[in-house]
C-alpha cells in the first residue's frame, strides 16, 4: 500500500467513531419521535387549557369567593366574610325577581318568533333561487352589525313622537305607543332588535342541517302525492328536530345572558331598564349592582345564581331530549 492509499482511506478508529455518532443520532431520532407522539397531542392543545384557566376558570372560582363577601368595587382586596347572605338576600330582592321575570319575558318574546321565522327563511333559501348565494349573505348581515349600531337605529324606529313605527301603526288607525315606557311595549321593542339580529345566523344553521337531509326522503313523499308544504312538516322538520333543539337551547342561554339591547335602548336610564325597570334583565342588574352601586359582591351573588340557572336549563334540556329519543 502506498502512502496516498494509506492517506485517503478512512482508518478503523474514524470509521468506528462515525459509526458511534450515526447510532446516537438514530437513538435521539427515535427517542424524539417517541416523546412527539407521546406529548406532541398535549402541546397542542395546552393554549387552550391555560387560557381557559386564565380567562375562564379563575374568573368563576373568584366570582364564587366573592359572593361569600361583603366587598365594595372601591376597595376590592378588602373582603368582610358573610357566608351565604348575598344570596339568601337575592331570595326577598324584588328588583332581582322582576329582572328575572324581565329576562323570562324577552326570551319567550324573541326566541320563539327568531326561530320561528328563520325556519321559514332557512325552508325558501334550501330551493334553487337565482341568487342564492347573495340571500345566505343578506341574511347574515344583522349578525355582522354591530349591537350597538342596531340598538341606536330600532332607538329612532320606536321613538314616540318621529319614530317609523308609530308612523306606519297610524296609518292602520292605531294611537302611538310609548315603546320606552310601556311594560310590555318596551320588552318587545327589546325582543324585535334581538328577532332582527339573530334570526339569520339560525336560518343558516337550519340551511345547512336541511342540505344534510337525505334527498330520497322527499322523492318519496313527492312520489306519495304530498305537497310542499306537508314535505316540510313531515320530513323537513323530524329532520331537523336535533338543530332545532340545539338552537333552542343556544337562543334561551343568549336569552338568559341580554344584556346590550337593553342597556342602550334607553340611554337615559341605564342600568335601570326604564324608569320603572319594566325591561331590566339580569344581566343589567348585575351590572347596576356590581359597577353602578359598586357592590362586587352582590354581583357576584347575581352573576352566579344566572350561572346555576343555566345549569338548570342545560339539565332540562338534557333531560327532555333523553325523553325524545327513548320515544
Amino acid at each position: 500500500m502506498t502512502d496516498e492509499t494509506a492517506v485517503l482511506s478512512p482508518s478503523p478508529a474514524r470509521t468506528a467513531r462515525k459509526g458511534e455518532g450515526e447510532g446516537r443520532r438514530q437513538v435521539w431520532r427515535s427517542r424524539r419521535y417517541r416523546w412527539d407522539v407521546r406529548f406532541g397531542p398535549y402541546a397542542l392543545v395546552a393554549p387552550f387549557f391555560l387560557f381557559f384557566a386564565a380567562f375562564g376558570l379563575f374568573p368563576l372560582l373568584y366570582t364564587g369567593w366573592a359572593a361569600l363577601h361583603q366587598v365594595e368595587l372601591t376597595d376590592p382586596d378588602s373582603m368582610t366574610w358573610v357566608g351565604l347572605r348575598n344570596f339568601t338576600r337575592l331570595w326577598d330582592d324584588e328588583f332581582f325577581w322582576n329582572a328575572l321575570r324581565n329576562t323570562v319575558t324577552i326570551g319567550l318574546l324573541s326566541t320563539v318568533p327568531q326561530l320561528l321565522i328563520a325556519l321559514g327563511l332557512a325552508h325558501l333559501l334550501n330551493y334553487r333561487l337565482r341568487g342564492s348565494a347573495f340571500f345566505r349573505v343578506a341574511v347574515l348581515t344583522p349578525y355582522a352589525t354591530s349591537v350597538a349600531a342596531a340598538t341606536l337605529v330600532f332607538v329612532l324606529l320606536f321613538g314616540r313622537d318621529y319614530g317609523m313605527v308609530n308612523w306606519a301603526l297610524s296609518g292602520l288607525g292605531f294611537g302611538p305607543v310609548d315603546w320606552q315606557n310601556g311594560p310590555l311595549a318596551s320588552q318587545v321593542a327589546v325582543s324585535t332588535i334581538v328577532v332582527w339580529r339573530w334570526t339569520g345566523y339560525n336560518a343558516l344553521i337550519y340551511l345547512a342541517a336541511m342540505q344534510a337531509v337525505p334527498a330520497e326522503l322527499y322523492e318519496s313523499a313527492e312520489l306519495d302525492g304530498a305537497s310542499r308544504w306537508r314535505q316540510f312538516v313531515h320530513v323537513t322538520v323530524p329532520s331537523l328536530r336535533p338543530t332545532i333543539f340545539f338552537t333552542c337551547v343556544v337562543s334561551t342561554i343568549g336569552a338568559t345572558q341580554l344584556f346590550g339591547e337593553p342597556l342602550l335602548f334607553n340611554g337615559g336610564a341605564g342600568a335601570t331598564g326604564g324608569s320603572d325597570h319594566q325591561f331590566q334583565t339580569l344581566g343589567l342588574y348585575l351590572y347596576e349592582q356590581g359597577w353602578v352601586n359598586l357592590h362586587l359582591g352582590r354581583a357576584s351573588a347575581i352573576a352566579w345564581a344566572m350561572f346555576l340557572i343555566l345549569l338548570l336549563i342545560a339539565g332540562a334540556a338534557r333531560l327532555l331530549r333523553g325523553r325524545g329519543e327513548a320515544r
